[in-house]
């Protein structure tokens, strides 16, 4: 009772704010249809803005507290280091033509960037050519490591992760956000759960106003 009072109230201010400033001379019967078009339209409007308002405001009463693993998603460019152009005939480290060309090559271009040591040749590479690439990679470089560009990554978002304060979440109610934009991934949500799991009340999955039911403390 309490609610429809409310939705009525409201519908009542609605209607003298709204209905009454649609004024559009035209010849009947077209302006019968373009009011009712118009009209219908508006009003479905004003149930759609109702009915999140309501759902955001049950939302804020439940206590729960919505994390979104994109917030989190890394931004950094990733750039490929690959032995294979340094190899001679692309599949051969030859040690002192090895080391010439990491002396010759400017390091520079991977200032301030995430660089993947990878080699895309199926190539037999001693252990030690990517130990000596990551000793000028590593002064330059904002961060470097074996992989690929999805491997590293996959690395850095689980840095990023890693390195949320779960304390803040201690006997929380929390709803890992799914269906975003860009994709987190498997290994995201399954990371999220480990870190949360020991210090929260409850972890659900998906949005607040309809959640799957993960993890609930005893």
């Amino acid at each position: 009772m309490q609610k429809a009072s409310r939705f009525t109230g409201r519908l009542s201010a609605f209607k003298g704010t709204h209905f009454g400033i649609i004024g559009i001379n035209l010849a009947p019967p077209f302006c019968t249809q373009v009011s009712l078009i118009i009209r219908t339209h508006i009003f479905s409007n004003f149930v759609e803005t109702w009915i999140m308002e309501e759902i955001v405001n049950k939302v804020a009463q439940s206590g729960l507290i919505t994390l979104d693993l994109e917030d989190y998603y890394p931004q950094e460019e990733i750039v490929e280091f690959d032995m294979k152009e340094h190899l001679f005939m692309e599949m051969i480290l030859k040690e002192k033509d090895f080391r010439a060309a990491m002396q010759g090559l400017d390091w520079e271009q991977y200032r301030n960037k995430i660089v993947a040591i990878t080699c895309s040749a199926d190539a037999v590479i001693p252990f030690w050519g990517y130990m000596l690439v990551m000793t000028y990679l590593e002064p330059v470089a904002s961060f470097a490591a074996f992989g690929n560009k999805a491997t590293l990554h996959q690395t850095q978002f689980m840095k990023k992760l890693g390195a949320i304060d779960v304390s803040k979440y201690a006997d929380q109610r929390i709803v890992i956000k799914g269906c975003g934009d860009k994709g987190a991934g498997e290994a995201a949500y399954v990371e999220i759960t480990r870190l949360l799991r020991p210090v929260v009340k409850s972890i659900m999955y998906g949005e607040p106003c309809s959640t799957v039911p993960i993890y609930k403390k005893k």
